[in-house]
């Protein structure tokens, strides 16, 4: 592919890692149980848009947009533990939270995990003896405005949505395939990939630490791009101008005056319109036109 400009872009490395804060893995889990679990849920309202959250933490989640006025729900639930004792405690502690109000829809996966992360009731660093996945496809409504999140042990994956998205992975890649909204992609070890059928209306947000970004857009693309990459290059397939670097940011600390600056490296694509931050510690940025 023949590429127009090319930016090779020296950044701050001012990336904490982000810790999971899950339990470590424990390969010695001799028990397995699974379950397949199906539900159907028609809209309150089907002439309004659905607004739906997916909050996972281990497994992935496949979303897949289509012409129809229902979410059709196929979850795969597995339990590894070391005992047929905490299979049977998994069963009791960990349940799968499904709540509906109006078109706004919510699957919540809820255990004793979340404290792992959070800390609560001073179990934080309990050995569950256990774990549970969840791994999520899910049939909805083109115009749905999504929240997906989830942590290890699986990608995310949106497929013809039309609405807004805000998507959050830790150890997976994040792939949105042919949507049409606005929004943020975040992970930490994965490759962060986006191709839209329409260009963005507003403000949108794609970052990993570990992986490449990569961006593809209709023509008549207008927007001004913000980049970053530690060990990586970036790429446009669109003409594009170089922007003025961001202004320093004045901070007072302790007394002292101190002054950033973001450093990302800003080009504007088009007329300019929407910004679209693109960020990585190691791996490339590329923004392609769709073929």
């Amino acid at each position: 592919m023949k590429k127009t400009a090319l930016f090779v872009l020296l950044a701050a490395a001012g990336l904490a890692a982000f810790a999971a804060g899950r339990p470590s893995s424990d390969r010695s889990y001799k028990f397995e149980e699974k379950e397949d679990i199906r539900k159907t849920l028609p809209l309150a309202d089907p002439s309004k848009p659905l607004v739906l959250s997916v909050d996972n933490v281990f497994g992935g989640i496949d979303v897949q947009a289509a012409d129809i006025k229902a979410i059709e729900l196929s979850a795969h639930k597995t339990i590894k533990a070391r005992t047929a004792e905490k299979i049977a405690r998994a069963k009791a502690e960990v349940e799968l939270k499904i709540t509906q109000t109006g078109n706004d829809v919510e699957f919540y996966v809820d255990g004793p995990f979340r404290c792992q992360v959070n800390g609560c009731d001073g179990i934080k660093d309990r050995d569950l003896g256990y774990e549970v996945a969840y791994d999520f496809i899910l049939r909805v409504p083109r115009r749905t405005a999504l929240t997906a999140k989830t942590v290890v042990e699986g990608d995310v994956l949106v497929r013809g949505l039309e609405g807004d998205f805000r998507v959050s992975n830790v150890n997976g890649k994040i792939t949105l395939d042919r949507v049409a909204g606005s929004g943020d992609a975040h992970t930490v070890n994965g490759a962060v990939q986006a191709t839209f059928t329409r260009n963005p209306s507003s403000a949108c947000s794609f970052k990993t630490i570990n992986g490449a970004v990569n961006l593809s857009f209709p023509g008549g693309l207008d927007g001004d791009f913000a980049m970053k990459t530690m060990n990586g290059e970036a790429y446009s397939d669109f003409p594009s101008v170089v922007l003025p670097a961001e202004s320093a940011t004045r901070e007072v600390e302790n007394g002292k005056t101190i002054y950033r600056r973001g450093g990302y490296t800003r080009i504007r694509i088009g007329k300019g319109g929407p910004e679209f931050r693109c960020e990585t510690l190691n791996g490339d940025i590329l923004i392609s036109k769709n073929k």
